[in-house]
């Protein structure tokens, strides 16, 4: 017999979201957030609705006990919780940073029982029943998870469980610790467990199938998923946060968080912990809502559901345009609209060649490259309103300080800026000498090496926004200081032209 997904999960289900990127996140390779960025990303996930935060693991040590006691301090309407181990001292020590539950990780598996806490199965039981009920006297939530459980026996992971409800725990959680199963053996094991009581799924993405297994878990009565932002986690990481929840509010129609809000949650993980989001990455990818082929561009201009699941103000983004070889006529027009540029029919079907031609050279075509193509096609000169003169910049001293010299509106202006190093120092210079006009954005800024050796020449492609308009523009250089600079003016040479209000002069 199959079953439509209607049948699987439907509307009237209440599902909520745990988020553990405070904790099984930031156990990814390279990543520590502080207990100021822990704090943030908290808030980020509370204005999302997330239900439960796992805010670290107490027991790791005083650094990170004051990162939790920072996050239980903001009152959060969110759960806020500790990891614990299976010993008395981390209930112990979560209490002190003022939690309002543990999650409490005892092993399943024979492997975890035997091979990595040395005990019985019987004694196991009995440590876990003490253990539950110690954490219950201190009026603390308690969610059991069974570490290793896809890979338990499903007749004793269902007995450990069931003596941790007994024992006063509120909930048990089915854990897919090395991300070893599938779909059909998670539904399996969360359905005996749902006859026991409430069940939550913890599922890793090791075989690409952390979104399956969670929703496969739902499916069979979980009604708790953890998650981590971004898919942060150990190895290939946790089940995306942003994924799951726009899964079921897409294809099932069950709404767990403020969906518009996931974009900025997602982009401020990204900042804290360094880790880049894939392009191609599921719901916050630069990508994700990027058109390139002509094929695509042309259909979603005349439909904006032609070509993308579910629109992009959804998640918090905006649709975007790519310029490429794949571009046709109508992304050319359409992008050329956007900043206010006019071509007629001829044109436009000369500067789309132009435009595929570049690509066809392995070049990213930037708004800037399309902008020039088109001002040499249409024969339309532009008088720039921003150009660098000089630039120099020092970083051998105790405070890196650059200065720069600037021709606005045809008018020498010089400035000075420090900053944490050479770039960002060039970078308040040309802020300084701009003023309170070019109060644009950055919103991103990469850095690709092109060539090798010391003489390595690099490409910085940067995009800024200002008044709702962005540009992305690319320089290559072997001074990654010229690099950045020349890129960041020419992209707000591009905005503050679209600009009709002359420029006021430069603060004092």
């Amino acid at each position: 017999m199959t079953h439509s997904a209607a049948d699987t999960i439907s509307p009237d289900r209440t599902v909520r979201l745990l988020d553990t990127t405070l904790r099984d996140g930031e156990q990814a390779p390279g990543v520590s957030l502080s207990p100021d960025e822990k704090v943030d990303i908290a808030r980020g996930l509370e204005r999302a609705g997330v239900s439960v935060i796992e805010a670290g693991s107490a027991c790791t040590g005083a650094g990170e006990r004051q990162a939790i006691s920072r996050v239980t301090d903001l009152d959060l309407d969110a759960r806020v919780t500790s990891f614990c181990r299976g010993i008395e001292a981390d209930i112990d020590l979560a209490l002190e940073c003022d939690v309002d539950g543990v999650h409490l990780v005892v092993p399943a598996s024979d492997r975890h029982v035997e091979g990595k806490v040395g005990t019985s199965r019987e004694d196991n039981l009995a440590t876990t029943a003490e253990l539950v009920g110690y954490a219950a006297d201190h009026d603390l939530w308690v969610e059991v998870i069974g570490e290793d459980g896809s890979r338990a026996d499903l007749e004793y992971l269902e007995e450990l469980m069931a003596t941790s409800l007994e024992a006063g725990a509120d909930r048990v959680c089915f854990a897919d610790t090395v991300g070893h199963t599938g779909p059909e053996r998670t539904a399996e094991a969360v359905s005996r467990l749902a006859e026991l009581g409430p069940v939550s799924a913890h599922t890793h993405d090791d075989l690409g199938l952390g979104v399956a297994n969670a929703l496969s878990a739902v499916s069979a009565g979980a009604d708790l998923v953890h998650c981590t932002v971004n898919g942060l986690g150990e190895r290939a990481g946790n089940v995306s946060l942003e994924e799951v929840a726009i899964a079921l509010s897409h294809v099932y129609d069950v709404e767990t968080l403020e969906l518009e809000e996931l974009y900025d949650v997602a982009q401020n993980v990204s900042r804290a912990t360094g880790v880049q989001l894939p392009p191609n990455k599921a719901v916050i990818g630069e990508n994700a809502f990027t058109h390139e082929s002509g094929i695509h561009t042309d259909g979603t201009l005349k439909d904006d559901k032609m070509y993308e699941p579910y629109a992009p103000e959804t998640v918090g983004r905006e649709r975007r345009l790519a310029l490429g070889k794949h571009t046709g006529r109508a992304g050319v027009k359409a992008t050329l609209e956007e900043h206010g540029v006019e071509a007629d029919d001829d044109s436009i079907a000369e500067i789309a060649t132009r435009v595929t031609e570049l690509g066809d050279r392995g070049r990213r075509v930037t708004d800037a490259d399309l902008l020039a193509i088109a001002e040499d096609v249409t024969g339309d000169d532009r008088e720039r309103v921003v150009e660098l003169l000089d630039l120099s910049a020092t970083s051998g001293g105790a405070v890196p300080t650059a200065s720069i010299r600037l021709a606005v509106d045809g008018e020498e202006r010089v400035a000075s800026g420090t900053g944490s190093g050479p770039v960002d120092a060039a970078v308040s210079a040309v802020r300084e000498a701009l003023g309170s006009m070019a109060d644009a954005e950055l919103e991103s800024y990469h850095v690709n090496a092109v060539t090798g050796g010391t003489d390595a020449v690099v490409t910085v492609e940067v995009t800024m926004v200002r008044n709702d308009r962005s540009v992305t523009v690319a320089r290559s250089e072997a001074d990654i200081t010229r690099a950045s600079v020349e890129a960041m003016v020419d992209s707000l040479d591009r905005l503050l032209a679209a600009d009709t209000k002359p420029l006021t002069p430069a603060d004092d």
